[in-house]
């Protein structure tokens, strides 16, 4: 492949890069991507730069020491000085061993036109896959500890790498647990992930096995390392993980190490040694605890050589002790936390069940290795059978089998396939900024409605940082694929300012394939998803001209957008003088034509919607997908609190909810201009006088509040009207009224009036376009847009001549359901097999 830029660019780009240190990230990618891959190249990360480490270093050397590859140049990319000048120093007379520090101009350059990238953790976020590269993801471990979405908050914690894992052409699996468990299942890839996965072993295990001259030769350099005297000696090394809620947020409160290595050591005696080796996350800080100074493993002594070294282990939650099985070697595990480690971040194995001695206190567990090594010790009962379903195939040769895979090409007789498959259709949602509104309750309702053993259910999110979206991304079912956007598009700046301008001023879609914007989208996908493929994509936000663009990248599927609102009104709208949509919903509407289902969200609205936007798609397209219910509950709930602190009841809230004798009306919705909350306003006062025992309570945020708060002072009716502010739970004010009251000049399908439904409140409601038919039957009392039929009608309430609306949830919930059903694709269609990337 050859470079599309002049020799004399490409080369002036290539210094820029490989000194940038000012230059955005995306802008780097940019012109890295512009260049040719090198395709007898390779990258390889471990740890996220923290040396060369674990699997790719053991693929690496393999490599460097096999002719047959003698052409390939091998690139580290390493963020730890130490280890780098370490690598550096090692490989100095081979000129085919570069490295460079990850992050800089050099690295993205590396990264973006190698033919193979090995990683046994994740690229940054900024990171996309080219066609012609291929990727071995091998992770760093077979799990102890939960994964994925297993964990608690699992789904944001795990969003670069499921976005990794995604990208990768192949995933490593130490045995078929992991493959099973931790990638199928944890990071649930099951139907969407179109790479294969090896299981042939751990290369990294593989440097375990050494000869008796190899190994003490070893010692003796790991002795002279610590300065101390290893000769002769047993060593018994100490591994535990890491604490805290993340790699990039460890617990670095070390200095309890040492104590617990000092207890071990008095009961195993004279004639062993009790070494650290900590997670390379923590590695750093422990080294500035001088109580560790002599027992510290220096962080560039690869993994397992140490374990091949080592006379016993002990860890605690580390998967290290996976590998450590093929060995034969006794394992004990020291847990003093169990309980709570156990319950916070949970295991997939019960402690009690594991192949050696669990102990809390150092001292006791320093004894029951003492016995396990002795020579006429008996191996612990449960260790040949956790060593036959963990190592079955660490037989000293799995690195040559993966790169027979790899970098041969070669699968005959090797253990690699793709993941396992049924035939769900695969659906995916885009849900919009999961903020507190009808949308968002909407999209929750439906997605957790969904029966997830009849599809393959995704949902696409930008990356949740708020409370709010957090509490709101957490509400969806576990069952629910989460895939988030993070990090931003790539490209040069004067593309991108070139494809705003555009879109803007010209129709998106010509506007792409016209000027070259296509392969923005293009690598946007790809970033996201990677390889993978889905039946049914769906906006169900629909206000987005970015989402609604980006989705139309998806590889060939069925494509659905919701209208949520009489959508030409919506474009139309005016918030303080200016119309905020008029541009962006253009826009979208422009890509109307793309799609093949416009979803309104009630038979009225799609009536609505089809003759207003005749002019952006066909009259067949427009369908119709009633909103699903929030099953409402009037029990108080944990999380049911306010969306900010200055956003709860409030003290005059409380009292006047809790006055008794007191009628109440109530309304939800956010504080704009198409709910018309002036008009609400104005028709309470009109029966305020006469009907003295009377309130008001609008539930809801938005830019009108300031200027609905001064209509009710000028009114006169503070301590009659309450604006409560925006509520995670409005049913928590909903249930203390009497009615409720809608005072919009369009709607979709308020999520708020099936709430009220189902709390059988009186429904008083302006005649909004889709009014009639927002609710199954005819349980709302509808009046004119304006402030006298609105005030007759509250009266009509006053006066008892408005009966309580009621549903029927589960017959509606199923209407709802089978309505879905008929949007779907009734199958999965078959994917090819493909080609494997390695092969030459």
């Amino acid at each position: 492949m050859r470079s599309p830029l002049p020799p004399a660019v490409t080369r002036a780009v290539r210094w820029a890069l490989t000194r940038a240190k000012r230059i955005p990230t995306s802008e780097q990618i940019a012109w890295a991507r512009s260049l040719p891959i090198r395709r007898r190249t390779v990258v390889y990360e471990s740890f996220a730069g923290n040396g060369a480490l674990c699997n790719p270093e053991a693929i690496f050397r393999a490599l460097l020491a096999d002719p047959e590859f003698a052409d390939l140049t091998h690139i580290w990319a390493i963020s730890d000085t130490d280890a780098a000048a370490a690598v550096r120093a090692e490989f100095a007379g081979s000129s085919n061993v570069v490295v460079v520090r990850r992050g800089s101009g050099a690295y993205w350059r590396a990264l973006s036109t190698a033919g193979y990238l090995v990683n046994n953790a994740t690229f940054p976020p900024a990171f996309s896959k080219r066609t012609g590269q291929v990727y071995l993801n091998t992770w760093h471990g077979t799990p102890l500890k939960l994964m994925g979405f297993d964990m608690p908050g699992g789904a944001r914690e795990s969003a670069n790498t499921l976005r990794n894992l995604l990208n990768a052409d192949y995933l490593l699996a130490a045995n078929p647990f992991m493959a099973e468990t931790m990638y199928e299942d944890a990071y649930q890839l099951r139907n969407v992930y179109r790479g294969s996965i090896i299981e042939e072993g751990y290369p990294r295990i593989d440097r375990q096995w050494m000869s008796d001259a190899e190994r003490a030769q070893r010692v003796a350099e790991l002795g002279c390392a610590l300065g101390t005297d290893l000769t002769g000696k047993r060593i018994v090394l100490f591994a535990p993980t890491w604490r805290g809620s993340s790699f990039q947020a460890p617990d670095a409160d070390l200095a309890h190490l040492a104590e617990q290595v000092a207890g071990m050591q008095r009961e195993l005696g004279d004639d062993t040694t009790v070494l650290l080796k900590t997670h390379q996350v923590v590695h750093r800080a422990a080294t500035r605890i001088p109580a560790l100074k002599r027992l510290l493993v220096p962080n560039t002594t690869a993994t397992n050589v140490l374990l091949g070294l080592a006379d016993a282990l002990v860890t605690d939650y580390s998967s290290i002790f996976f590998d450590y099985l093929a060995t034969g070697r006794p394992v004990g595990f020291l847990v003093p936390d169990g309980d709570d480690y156990s319950a916070v971040r949970g295991t997939y194995m019960p402690l009690d069940e594991l192949p050696g001695p669990v102990r809390t206190d150092p001292v006791e567990l320093g004894r029951d290795l003492a016995g396990l090594m002795a020579d006429d010790a008996t191996p612990h009962p449960r260790y040949a059978e956790w060593a036959e379903r963990f190592v079955p195939f660490d037989d000293g040769r799995a690195t040559s089998r993966v790169i027979d895979i790899v970098f041969r090409g070669l699968t005959d007789g090797r253990r690699v396939r793709p993941v396992r498959r049924d035939d769900r259709p695969r659906l995916l949602f885009y849900l919009g900024g999961m903020r507190l509104n009808g949308i968002t309750t909407a999209a929750v309702n439906l997605l957790n409605s969904l029966d997830t053993r009849r599809y393959d259910v995704t949902a696409l999110m930008a990356y949740p940082r708020g409370a709010t979206t957090q509490h709101n991304q957490s509400r969806l079912d576990s069952g629910i694929r989460q895939v988030f956007r993070v990090g931003g598009m790539n490209g040069l700046k004067v593309r991108q300012v070139l494809r705003r301008v555009a879109d803007v001023s010209t129709d998106p879609l010509r506007a792409h394939r016209r000027l070259g914007h296509k392969s923005l989208w293009h690598d946007e996908w790809t970033r996201i998803f990677g390889s993978a493929k889905f039946d049914w994509v769906a906006d169900f936000s629909g206000y987005s001209p970015f989402w609604a663009h980006l989705l139309l990248h998806s590889p060939r599927a069925t494509r659905a957008i919701w209208l949520h609102n009489e959508m030409a009104a919506d474009r139309d709208r005016t918030v303080h003088g200016k119309q905020a949509f008029r541009r962006s919903l253009g826009r979208v509407f422009a890509m109307y034509r793309a799609y093949d289902q416009l979803v309104s969200v009630s038979p009225a609205l799609t009536d609505l919607n089809r003759a207003e936007l005749a002019e952006f798609a066909s009259a067949d397209r427009f369908v119709t997908l009633r909103n699903l219910p929030d099953v409402v509950s009037t029990a108080p709930t944990a999380d049911s609190g306010p969306e900010s602190e200055d956003a709860g009841l409030g003290d005059a809230v409380d009292t006047a909810l809790a006055v008794p004798g007191i009628r109440r009306f109530v309304t939800v919705g956010r504080l704009s201009t198409e709910k018309n909350h002036a008009r609400l306003i104005r028709a309470f006062a009109r029966l305020a006088d006469t009907a003295p025992d009377t309130q008001l309570f609008i539930v809801g945020g938005g830019p009108l509040r300031n200027a609905l708060e001064q209509q009710v002072r000028d009114a006169g009716l503070t301590g009659r009207v309450f604006l409560t502010g925006p509520l995670r739970d409005p049913v928590s004010v909903m249930e203390r009224c009497d009615c409720f009251v809608l005072s919009s000049d369009y709607e979709g399908q308020p999520m708020v009036l099936i709430e009220a439904a189902q709390l059988a409140l009186p429904i008083v409601s302006t005649a909004f376009g889709s009014a009639r038919g927002a609710l199954p039957g005819d349980d709302m009392h509808i009046v004119d847009r304006d402030d006298d039929a609105l005030a007759d009608g509250m009266r009509a309430f006053l006066e008892d001549r408005v009966t309580p609306a009621s549903l029927d949830v589960d017959a509606y919930t199923a209407e709802v359901l089978a309505q879905f059903d008929a949007l779907v694709p009734r199958t999965a269609p078959t994917q090819p097999a493909r080609r494997s990337p390695g092969a030459r």
